[in-house]
């Protein structure tokens, strides 16, 4: 992949994001985070992005794990090396083993509530929609809070892969 929009430095960061590039390049042990390096070309608008992205992970509602399984089947249902490549390490870091990690990208939960996860998120990517059905499963083990939160990850991660795979952003060496 070729990058379409190189990532930024100081300059075309603004200090702000510059600062909050190299602490994310830090946190993964790279000379350069690409995703916020490029992002933070947008001025303002990564601070605002990076906020609502907080939100839904790492400091959401949902287990860490249960977020991490969202965020894996989106990436693999996209083909989204970069996002498979950083969160194949923190949903580890949350106790998805490598076993897990292979049943989230077969489409297959371990219990009925991963199951269930894992079906709507499916839904939500490849049809921007979620059944009657689906719903009614995912609602038996999740209440309102988490099950809002769920269709705003799995579409924030799924816009993600788009603006990454658009912007033409890769992975750190």
């Amino acid at each position: 992949m070729t990058p379409r929009v190189s990532p930024g430095g100081l300059l075309q960061q603004g200090p702000i994001n510059f600062v909050i590039s190299r602490v994310g390049a830090h946190a993964i042990g790279a000379d350069d985070m690409h995703l916020f390096s490029t992002l933070g070309r947008s001025k303002r608008l990564f601070l605002g992005w990076l906020g609502y992205s907080g939100m839904l992970m790492p400091f959401g509602a949902l287990r860490r794990s249960e977020s991490e399984t969202v965020i894996l089947r989106v990436a693999h249902l996209r083909g989204n090396t970069y996002e498979l490549g950083h969160h194949r390490r923190i949903g580890a870091r949350t106790g998805l083993d490598r076993d897990r990690q292979e049943a989230i990208f077969a489409g297959t939960g371990w219990d009925e509530r991963s199951g269930a996860l894992l079906h709507a998120t499916t839904e939500l990517v490849e049809t921007k929609a979620v059944t009657d059905a689906t719903w009614s499963e995912l609602s038996r083990h999740f209440d309102d809070r988490r099950l809002v939160e769920i269709v705003m990850l799995a579409t924030q991660y799924d816009g993600l892969a788009t603006a990454i795979e658009t912007l033409g952003i890769e992975p750190e060496r």
